[in-house]
């Protein structure tokens, strides 16, 4: 699977935006798909994943109620909608493809990172 981010941006504390993950390949409808972010000097961190199905989805507690993951097999596309973003948000925001067990969070569970799309949001 290949992958490519996109819609990142620009936006003010407690606006919204909507990110979008274009995959290419043949087994993407079966691969578990996560969102990641690495804010500038940190390590990259977990936010959010989603089932093959798209029925069963989990979120790092900073994201919880605020981020919304998603799917759209035949699109072959994962989103991740964010609401009530604060600067802390700010960030590059990859996606990537789960390769151990449901529920890990670590990056190295993960594989076939793409370029990410910058997030910024001002306060």
């Amino acid at each position: 699977v290949q992958l490519q981010a996109s819609g990142g941006g620009l936006v003010q504390a407690g606006g919204s935006l909507e990110l979008s993950c274009a995959a290419s390949g043949r087994t993407f409808r079966s691969s578990v798909m996560g969102w990641f972010r690495q804010a500038s000097g940190k390590e990259r961190e977990f936010v959010a994943a989603v089932s093959a199905g798209g029925y069963s989805t989990y979120y790092a507690d900073s994201v919880k109620g605020r981020f919304t993951i998603s799917r759209d097999n035949a699109r072959k596309t994962v989103s991740l909608a964010m609401h009530s973003l604060k600067p802390e948000d700010t960030a590059v925001y990859y996606c990537a493809v789960l390769r151990t067990t449901w529920g890990a969070r670590n990056p190295a569970d993960f594989d076939s990172w793409g370029q990410g799309t910058q997030v910024t949001v001002s306060s």
